[in-house]
């Protein structure tokens, strides 16, 4: 079994993050997954939620995703969002003014997006 895989972090305006991981955990319709080097074969449909990913040099790297596809196969991990943004990219003050005004307002969509982009800056 491969002791990495590549991974590819893409939002639809822009590459977001690449390199080299250990471990990626992100959330899909059927629920949270992991994937390791070496894993099976997969393609799925992201949910908004964190995505989480351990580099190859024992660092950390947490984005916000909100909707997409991850497809895995030949060690290579493709994370192909509508929206990404990198938990250092986040300001939480304004994350959370925006998930007050989401809730005022009844805004079920912009609520999750806020609530997600405040849990990315949580867990990193």
């Amino acid at each position: 079994m491969a002791a990495e895989l590549h991974v590819e972090l893409v939002a639809a305006d822009r590459n977001v993050w690449s390199g080299e991981a250990s471990l990626v955990v992100a959330r899909t319709t059927s629920g949270d997954i992991g994937v390791m080097p070496g894993h099976q074969p997969l393609l799925g449909v992201l949910e908004s939620g964190p995505v989480t990913i351990r580099t190859s040099d024992g660092g950390t790297v947490v984005a916000a995703v909100h909707g997409g596809f991850i497809s895995f196969a030949d060690n290579k991990l493709s994370l192909l969002a509508e929206i990404a943004e990198l938990a250092d990219e986040i300001d939480p003050a304004r994350a959370e003014r925006a998930l007050e005004r989401a809730k005022s307002e009844a805004d079920a969509a912009a609520e999750r997006r806020a609530a997600v982009r405040l849990s990315a800056v949580a867990g990193h």
